[in-house]
């Protein structure tokens, strides 16, 4: 399996405060991993680095073999997708149109037929067949999420970069959505990343569990290596219990990590 996406020694600050550090991770096609942490911990600040919406103060990204640091966005946006929390904007454009934005890194003279056969591909992929004449800002926030990753499913990228992409989505369509990225991380060998606040669902549908800590890797492996007791007891200052078997722990929260007041 070709290597898609390498980060070396990634660090980035804001301002004085330091919020990433020295990020190291490598990631195949067709791998699932989840970026897991507190807030705070780095996890935007490291897709946003991947995907050069930041600029690292330190180390390299390369996707596919190229430096992203030494490639034109047009290059980048042909390798990477990415889909932020939510839309920045509210604004009345059709969801066909929408994710026809995906399509820009590829038109030169005008929409092509294969451009628009891409676009179709991925809202039927999503399940937006029937909102696909309304309007973007009609729609609800789980609906627009489904619109963003259909956006960059049609760039067609080797990289797929999710920030919370379950976060508006109600129980159903939390499940819905990731069974989707699971399948189009492995029929198609994009490798997905994808920061995640839910740790049973990154346990259910992810590879690798990368978690995060006051902007360093704290574990990085399997979920069962990474989801444990001892880990969710440093990192999240909480208790828990681990159930769950072939390798899928399943995390059931018990009581806030008491701390001592002097």
């Amino acid at each position: 399996m070709a290597v898609k996406l390498e980060i070396n020694g990634i660090s980035f600050s804001y301002g004085s405060r330091r919020a990433l550090r020295d990020a190291i991770l490598t990631i195949d096609g067709s791998e699932v991993v989840s970026l897991v942490g507190p807030n705070g911990s780095g996890k935007t600040t490291l897709l946003k680095c991947i995907n050069r919406i930041l600029k690292p103060k330190g180390g390299v990204v390369i996707v596919a073999g190229k430096d992203v640091s030494r490639i034109g966005l047009k290059e980048i946006a042909r390798s990477v997708g990415y889909v932020p929390q939510s839309a920045a904007h509210s604004f009345p454009v059709s969801v066909f149109d929408t994710v026809l934005l995906g399509r820009r890194p590829y038109v030169s003279w005008g929409i092509s037929p294969q451009d628009k056969e891409v676009v179709a591909e991925a809202i039927a992929l999503m399940g937006l067949e029937e909102f696909a004449l309304r309007q973007f800002n009609e729609l609800s926030g789980g609906e627009r999420q489904r619109v963003l990753i259909a956006r960059a499913l049609a760039q067609q990228p080797q990289v797929l970069l999710l920030d919370e992409p379950t976060s508006n989505l109600d129980i159903k369509h939390q499940l819905e959505v990731l069974q989707i990225v699971r399948m189009v991380a492995t029929e198609r060998e994009i490798a997905v990343v994808m920061a995640i606040h839910d740790l049973n669902m990154a346990s259910r549908f992810s590879d690798t569990i990368v978690c995060l800590r006051r902007g360093e890797i704290y574990d990085i492996g399997s979920p069962a290596d990474v989801i444990t007791e001892e880990t969710i007891r440093t990192v999240y200052e909480v208790e828990v219990a681990i159930n769950g078997n072939s390798g899928r722990p399943h995390i059931v929260p018990l009581a806030p990590v008491a701390v001592a007041v002097n």
